[in-house]
């Protein structure tokens, strides 16, 4: 395999995972928690348009996810070096106490970014996607990378699953669902659309929005404050939407924009391609 394999390479198991359609409801899942601390959601609060640009900010997201992930290693290092700019220029209020504070703090990027792994890893595995315990423990390490891009010390991030909960239990103090967790909530449940989609919107999108919700932690649907199924409903739930997004064919869901796969594939050649099958190779 020729050319620059980026950060990640197809050797990894970030490459196989990311390029799974279950990514979307783990990206939703993430929001979720991630408004769940409130220093982390009032950053994005004052310092984006989120009402009205979240499929906006939803996008960049995914933008920076594929381009760290399959985008060769000057794009990826690029793409990290603006997101850390753009976050030194930015603060925000405290909601308890006024205090000002940077976005970029340490505390607030280590939550956002172990909230964001940990969808990613729970709901592909929930779902059926194919990781062993120490496949999993590998993708999380492989993330120190990604964690690196954004600002953090690679060795204060979490590498493996047992590390991951003992992050949780540790800040889970810290979580409450005050009034921005409640505006996070509420667009995923009703999000913005024209008049004639808003039918579409309630046939399909709450349908992803109530599983990816499901699929939170325990302690999440109490800070919430609305029941989830019981966890047996929910696992087969995401198996059964994990199964029937598989059966679309990979060509043409990589065919949505940016197609940071395709233009992998292009570059490295039909050996990159993303595969669960290639993960324990």
């Amino acid at each position: 395999m020729e050319g620059d394999t980026g950060l990640f390479t197809p050797d990894s198991v970030t490459w196989q995972v990311h390029g799974d359609p279950m990514m979307w409801v783990a990206g939703i899942r993430a929001l979720y928690l991630q408004a769940l601390h409130p220093r982390a959601v009032r950053g994005v609060m004052e310092n984006s348009d989120f009402g009205r640009d979240a499929w906006g900010r939803l996008m960049r997201t995914a933008n920076f996810v594929g381009t760290t992930t399959y985008g060769t290693t000057e794009a990826a290092e690029r793409a990290g070096a603006r997101v850390r700019k753009i976050h030194r220029m930015l603060g925000a209020t405290d909601p308890d106490t006024g205090e000002r504070y940077g976005v970029d703090d340490p505390e607030l990027l280590l939550w956002v970014h172990c909230a964001e792994i940990d969808s990613y890893l729970h709901v592909l595995r929930r779902s059926g996607f194919p990781l062993t315990d120490a496949q999993a423990d590998r993708y999380l390490a492989e993330h120190r990378v990604s964690a690196r891009l954004v600002g953090l010390d690679p060795a204060a991030v979490p590498g493996d699953r047992a590390d991951l909960a003992a992050y949780f239990r540790k800040v889970r103090p810290l979580l409450a669902a005050g009034a921005d967790a409640r505006a996070v909530d509420d667009f995923l449940l009703r999000p913005p659309t024209h008049p004639l989609l808003i039918p579409a919107r309630e046939v399909l999108w709450r349908r992803v929005a109530h599983l990816a919700y499901a699929s939170l932690p325990p302690y999440a649907h109490e800070l919430y404050g609305r029941p989830a199924p019981e966890p047996a409903v929910v696992t087969r739930r995401l198996r059964a939407t994990g199964t029937l997004l598989r059966c679309v064919p990979a060509r043409l869901r990589w065919q949505l924009p940016p197609k940071h796969i395709l233009r992998a594939m292009a570059r490295l050649g039909p050996g990159a391609r993303p595969a669960p099958y290639k993960v324990g190779h």
